[in-house]
């Protein structure tokens, strides 16, 4: 019943109404492009031509677009051209100093990144658009499952080909305003909202295409199995998004005129998967690509396909030694543990029985390997079980690991912001223990 009072108490507060609702209706305008069909394309060929694909990156793009791309909408490339440059935006502050240091600026600096990551995705756009653009006219008259599906592309020429790439393109950039603005004036992060709409609204489709296959057959132990897993799947995704390893931090005394500060006992929070989604996403895209290849007929691709073919053990090997190589690399992208232990000697914090500067730095970066390893081993775990068991017992499970690992870290985000706006209205959060909700949760609490 708490949460139910929560979910009362959202309407009660202007601001907090005022935000859902554009957030909400955002993302309507998004689900309503993805209907809106590039010009010179038939997209009932394009759904048949996916339902008999199977693999390869278009139906890794398609899931994330909430069906776009079989659509052949001005949607088709998604949020992903933009989530694939912010990626880069990130690798690059490694090893460019320019970058690093404008990162370093903040509020200023990060502008700056952020207009760069937008000029990032104008031109992976481009380049995606053309690829697919070149794919769809590849599969004019392409035979799948022994039988021909008629045309994708109704007049295959260069005319087509710029037209595809300025529909999309635009419709990335159109996709992309609507995540930055649900981020600045919705509740919840929009690119963050936009995938995790694509995803769930596949799950009533899936749902009627499962009854509609099995018809008078459907089997009750299946259905108690496929729910089984989403409910362990979901609360061990829940369990160690939550879970952190908390290093105590104590603040050195010290006086300025008659006043004595610090003295204090903190956290330094380390979250245990701190990478998030992202090695799933770039081990499917890699493992998927030879599949997109193949179709392509570049040589020895094939090969290759066959040889990964997804539920396997080899294609399951790779994807997670994959995982956990991004895992790891990742982490040591975004988490940096000498700028943190500079950050401490500053305000003259330290951690017991570790000397300040290098000495903390090791330590923070021993910890966090760690709980990195524990992490890559949940994404693993999460991202490959499911599928093996729907191999296994023959469970009509079509969501994997990583679909489902982005719908609820989404969830419990835009739950979490939520809250924090009753929390400071005097509103109990929606978990209604106004007290537990009030400790906020980071990775660098110093």
């Amino acid at each position: 019943m708490s949460v139910f009072g929560g979910l009362a108490s959202v309407g009660k507060v202007p601001e907090l109404r005022r935000r859902v609702f554009f957030t909400l209706a955002m993302l309507a305008v998004y689900r309503i492009g993805a209907f809106v069909t590039i010009p010179g394309v038939d997209r009932n060929v394009m759904r048949a031509v996916m339902n008999r694909q199977g693999g390869g990156l278009l139906s890794f793009f398609n899931m994330f677009s909430g069906g776009a791309l079989s659509n052949l909408s001005i949607f088709a490339l998604g949020i992903m051209p933009y989530v694939s440059a912010s990626i880069v935006l990130q690798l690059l502050t490694m090893v460019f100093k320019p970058l690093d240091e404008l990162r370093k600026e903040g509020e200023h600096g990060t502008r700056a990144i952020n207009q760069y990551t937008r000029y990032g995705t104008i031109g992976l756009s481009l380049f995606q658009s053309f690829g697919i653009a070149m794919q769809l006219e590849a599969l004019n008259n392409a035979d799948f499952a022994g039988g021909a599906t008629g045309d994708v592309v109704t007049h295959a020429g260069w005319a087509f080909r710029l037209l595809a790439i300025v529909t999309l393109t635009t419709g990335t950039a159109f996709v992309m305003w609507v995540g930055e603005q649900i981020t600045e004036r919705g509740i919840g992060n929009g690119i963050s909202l936009i995938i995790f709409a694509g995803i769930v609204t596949d799950i009533p489709s899936g749902v009627i295409g499962y009854f509609q296959t099995h018809k008078g057959a459907v089997q009750p132990l299946n259905l108690f199995a496929v729910f089984g897993i989403v409910v362990l799947t979901v609360a061990t995704i829940v369990f160690f998004e939550r879970g952190q390893r908390r290093i105590p931090i104590y603040y050195a005394r010290r006086t300025v005129g008659r006043r004595v500060y610090g003295g204090q006992t903190a956290h330094l929070p380390l979250k245990v998967n701190t990478a998030g989604t992202i090695p799933p996403i770039f081990a499917s895209s890699l493992l998927m690509f030879p599949a997109t290849l193949a179709g392509l007929h570049v040589p020895g691709m094939a090969q290759l396909q066959s040889s990964l073919e997804r539920g396997d053990w080899l294609f399951n090997a790779f994807y997670v030694g994959l995982i956990v190589f991004f895992c790891f690399f990742y982490t040591a992208v975004t988490f940096q543990s000498v700028d943190v232990a500079d950050n401490l000697k500053k305000q003259q914090a330290f951690i017991p029985s570790v000397r300040q500067g290098k000495q903390t730095a090791e330590y923070i970066d021993r910890v966090m390997t760690r709980i990195t390893l524990g992490g890559a081993f949940y994404v693993a775990v999460v991202c490959v079980v499911p599928t093996v068991i729907s191999e296994y017992f023959k469970v009509p499970f079509r969501w994997g690991g990583t679909s489902i690992m982005i719908v609820v870290g989404v969830a419990l985000d835009t739950v979490s912001q939520i809250e924090a706006h009753l929390i400071t209205r005097n509103y109990e959060g929606l978990s209604g223990g106004g007290g537990r909700a009030t400790r906020v949760r980071g990775r660098r609490d110093l």
